[in-house]
């Protein structure tokens, strides 16, 4: 089978600056030496590209998780155009496929089953069928004025963020090289590997929470360094979704960025996947994986006909805790407020309460009933 062409300028560049973040950026850093002001810019840079990236060209313009102020999205084309990671048209499209055809080695542009290198950065260095340039899903983007002019002008802005801004940050502190080499060098490199990690790592090692459909995991270590994207197979699964960790929690500083420029009035429509959904498809793992695990226990039958039954009950538990809950909310509101008695929002309220204490019992039962098949599973001969 002929490989593909090698993309040479992708390939030198990516080849020569980690190679030269590796050898300068040390060097200079034992003859010369850097200060707080100097690594003060290297981390304001890399939150400005990594939440560029997360935030902008991922949640907002790759998925519409939510709208956001045209301020907000000129600091998004900025930071994208800093990260050098291709300009929004580009890297939504790749995404976007990388959803619709996730792990196809032949229409997934980084396909995780292709092995580490060509998931991590190898589908970057040469050109790939699957990553061929085609904007056919991104029209929508076409029409968001500041896309199409980043898009126009992204190697002018390119050039701007990464060479003439830590240039102009080094030259009003006193040390041009040194703020190049940390806010510049390092900072690209650095901001683009923890990108990369995503399509990589986070498709090989974690937990598949809530769904097995494809090969994306949760990696909560992972989200340390990505801004909040470690939460990735509950992202493939609800991708509409603004945030990746969805508890209070979860290490997400995109979500608390998000939710901070809507606080302010810069985002508004922040989209959020029903609870319900979540702790069913959460639910449907958790039986699944109970099932194919304790299928050879002695007595296996009795014991996976009262996993079902705890299953199912479960399941109604949910389902009526989720009419309650609405019921409740709707009596509360008030467009509908007006139309409930005093007697029957107590009624409602009084449900409420009541399936939800119903769905807090039959939750511990599940649990416990898991954590009682685990241990038979442990002291049961193989």
């Amino acid at each position: 089978m002929q490989k593909a062409p090698i993309n040479w300028t992708n390939t030198l560049l990516f080849t020569l600056t980690p190679l030269f973040a590796l050898t300068l950026v040390p060097y200079y850093g034992l003859s010369h030496g850097y200060d707080a002001y100097e690594w003060g810019v290297f981390i304001l840079l890399m939150g400005f590209c990594g939440m560029s990236i997360t935030a902008g060209y991922h949640r907002l313009w790759s998925h519409k998780a939510y709208k956001a102020h045209a301020l907000i999205r000129f600091f998004f084309a900025l930071g994208g155009a800093c990260a050098l990671q291709n300009d929004v048209l580009h890297w939504a499209s790749d995404h976007r496929r990388h959803h619709a055809h996730v792990d196809n080695n032949d229409k997934d542009p980084y396909s995780a089953g292709r092995g580490f290198w060509f998931s991590h950065m190898g589908w970057i260095l040469r050109d790939y069928e699957s990553g061929k340039e085609d904007f056919s899903n991104v029209k929508d983007l076409q029409r968001d004025p500041i896309v199409r002019w980043q898009h126009r002008h992204y190697l002018t802005l390119v050039l701007l963020m990464n060479i003439a801004l830590p240039a102009l940050l080094g030259y009003l502190h006193g040390d041009i090289i040194a703020t190049v080499l940390l806010g510049g060098l390092l900072r690209l490199v650095l901001s683009q590997h923890v990108t990369w990690l995503i399509n990589s790592i986070a498709h090989m090692w974690g937990r598949q929470t809530y769904s097995d459909a494809s090969s994306a995991r949760d990696n909560p270590l992972l989200a340390l360094v990505t801004y909040g994207e470690g939460y990735h197979n509950y992202h493939h699964t609800f991708q509409w979704d603004y945030r990746n960790g969805i508890k209070w929690w979860h290490y997400d500083p995109t979500k608390w960025f998000i939710r901070s420029c809507a606080f302010l009035g810069l985002a508004s429509e922040l989209k959020r996947c029903s609870p319900v959904v979540i702790e069913s498809a959460r639910l449907d793992m958790q039986y699944r994986h109970a099932t194919e695990k304790y299928a050879s226990l002695h007595n296996a039958e009795k014991w996976l006909q009262r996993l079902d039954t705890e299953y199912q009950q479960l399941k109604s538990s949910l389902q009526v805790w989720a009419q309650h809950q609405q019921s409740w909310y709707e009596a509360k509101s008030s467009e509908l407020h007006e139309k409930w008695s005093h007697w029957e929002r107590l009624q409602l309220r009084d449900s409420y309460r009541e399936a939800r204490y119903s769905l807090k019992l039959q939750r511990q039962r599940w649990h416990a009933l898991l954590a009682n098949f685990s241990s038979i599973a442990a002291t049961s001969p193989a």
